[in-house]
């Protein structure tokens, strides 16, 4: 996928989302291996209530390289 689309993609319809997903993709994400992007892009396939529930600790991901990725995308800050 290219940037542009998995810019695209990390628009979301909650607030909450975009301000994790877009600094992470703009600060972070070309430096992923291209494994990890392919994961990522599987994760901006899920839905937003479920996304929620995993980045703010409600629920834990069942698909482990997906919560792997959330545990990444958390932990790397904005500049």
């Amino acid at each position: 996928m290219s940037i542009a689309r998995v810019r695209w993609a990390c628009r979301r319809g909650m607030l909450e989302l975009d301000v994790l997903f877009q600094p992470f993709v703009e600060n972070h994400y070309e430096a992923l291996s291209d494994e990890q992007k392919a994961v990522f892009v599987r994760l901006l396939a899920c839905e937003d209530p479920e996304l929620f529930a995993w980045f703010m600790g409600h629920e834990q991901c069942p698909d482990p390289e997906l919560a792997d990725m959330v545990v990444t995308v958390r932990g790397r800050p904005a500049p």
